[in-house]
């Protein structure tokens, strides 16, 4: 607003962007992420960024993502001394949510067990549980019937965290299934 102009009803007012952080861990289903950032671009006033673990890497090209994209090295190489900032708590920080799409086995065992070994566990470890996290497991059919899966999806809703269920269907393996 120019000083001596009030604002009236028609006056633009900056709006705050919606920050969604985008989690993608090494699920074949990781190549669908170009689609996701897209989709979600769509979406007036979001503001995305993503944290790839790096096994996802080689599901999608970086290329192809046109957001900000965090990984493991990007962790190691913004910390340099006691005064700079840490990435997995101003990502914490920034993020008004968080979808972790796809969670692979390796990454749902981890964060039900409280293991923090890369950017993304990180992350997750050190969310703001008044904040929502909503996760996408995918993994093949075996792994997802497998008891422990069962197990460790039912602790991640017991931190507060929303499952986005799998869906049935033929697999990059050929398998049908969930």
């Amino acid at each position: 607003l120019e000083p001596g102009i009030p604002a009236g009803k028609n006056s633009p007012v900056p709006q705050k962007k919606f920050h969604v952080l985008v989690g993608v861990t090494g699920s074949v289903a990781a190549l669908k992420l170009p689609l996701l950032i897209v989709e979600l671009l769509k979406i007036p006033g979001l503001e995305v960024k993503v944290v790839t673990t790096e096994r996802a890497k080689h599901f999608y090209n970086a290329q192809e993502i046109p957001v900000t994209l965090y990984g493991d090295e990007d962790e190691w190489q913004l910390w340099k001394g006691r005064s700079d900032p840490v990435l997995h708590i101003e990502l914490r920080r920034w993020a008004d949510l968080m979808v972790v799409a796809p969670l692979d086995a390796n990454t749902l065992a981890k964060v039900a067990n409280g293991i923090c070994d890369n950017l993304l566990t990180c992350v997750i470890r050190a969310w703001d549980l008044s904040k929502p996290l909503l996760f996408c497991p995918a993994m093949n059919t075996a792994m997802w019937e497998h008891p422990i899966t069962a197990r460790q999806v039912e602790q991640l809703k017991g931190f507060g965290y929303t499952e986005i269920p799998c869906v049935v269907k033929k697999l990059v393996c050929g398998d049908e299934g969930q």
